[in-house]
């Protein structure tokens, strides 16, 4: 089933379907570069109500449902570090926060745990510049093909390959390197 845009923000049933399709992906996308289960709970929601406000955006002819929707967690996800950042140095991060029950906190626990080698590549990845580093995330760790990245970013597909060659050939330099990046 493909992503209808006027549907979506107005029939709860299309909204959970989209929803179950891809609640996985995207906190497997968050669970890769944030390691609290409560942010990673607070953004996946987030994620899904910007869904909500910007499903009129998506344009099938551009790129898949998955690719916008990465770009729509990409953007969730940087609006939440600039927030974070303005916070004061993230001393009281927890404060404000819904608790979450135990059975969610062990099942996000299980799954940054699991994404652990991920992060452990964004670490690796982290001097490349912005736009490499972007194309490779997207690419090798979450399986999108170049031009779904380019989607997903707002670039040109040219512009994409060049920048995931540049990651690629600056990885290979490095002790160790990205499970299909070469």
């Amino acid at each position: 089933m493909r992503l209808k845009r006027a549907a979506l923000a107005t029939d709860p049933v299309a909204f959970e379907a989209f929803y179950r399709r891809h609640i996985e992906a995207v906190t497997r996308f968050l669970a890769r570069r944030i390691d609290d289960p409560h942010t990673v709970a607070d953004l996946v929601a987030d994620v899904f109500l910007a869904v909500l406000d910007s499903a009129h955006t998506y344009r099938p002819g551009k790129g898949s449902e998955i690719a916008w929707l990465y770009g729509v967690a990409r953007n969730t996800l940087s609006a939440e570090r600039r927030r974070a950042l303005k916070e004061s140095q993230l001393t009281h991060r927890v404060s404000g926060r819904r608790p979450l029950a135990g059975d969610d906190v062990a099942r996000l626990e299980e799954r940054i745990d699991a994404e652990r080698p991920a992060r452990l590549a964004f670490e690796a990845m982290a001097d490349l510049p912005d736009g490499e580093r972007a194309v490779l995330e997207l690419v090798v760790l979450e399986q999108l093909t170049v031009t779904e990245a380019a989607t997903a970013l707002g670039i040109r597909s040219g512009t994409a390959m060049v920048r995931l060659h540049r990651a690629r050939k600056t990885l290979r330099n490095l002790p160790f390197v990205l499970e299909g990046t070469t």
